[in-house]
């Protein structure tokens, strides 16, 4: 019975690790994607915002498709340790 209870716990504990992992990895990936496209979803949210209070989102849609602009050379750039910084 004893060994039973320890076997269970354990059992938890695993499923647990697995959870962080998974949520960590979730993360990981949403922190990369912010950063690659962060520029453009601000803009974007902005221009939202400005069109629902009745003005004109015209120079945000236009900010945010430079920055789409932007992310897309910067994803077809080929990186090495020498020239990672330059993204920045």
């Amino acid at each position: 019975m004893r060994n039973r209870n320890s076997m269970k716990r354990r059992q938890l504990g695993q499923g647990m690790s697995e959870y962080i992992i998974i949520t960590a990895l979730i993360a990981v990936a949403g922190i990369g994607l912010f950063a690659a496209f962060g520029d453009t979803l601000s803009h974007q949210m902005a221009a939202m915002s400005q069109e629902m209070s009745g003005q004109a989102g015209d120079d945000e849609v236009t900010a945010a498709s430079d920055a789409a602009g932007e992310a897309s050379t910067r994803a077809e750039q080929n990186e090495t340790l020498s020239n990672y910084h330059q993204r920045n």
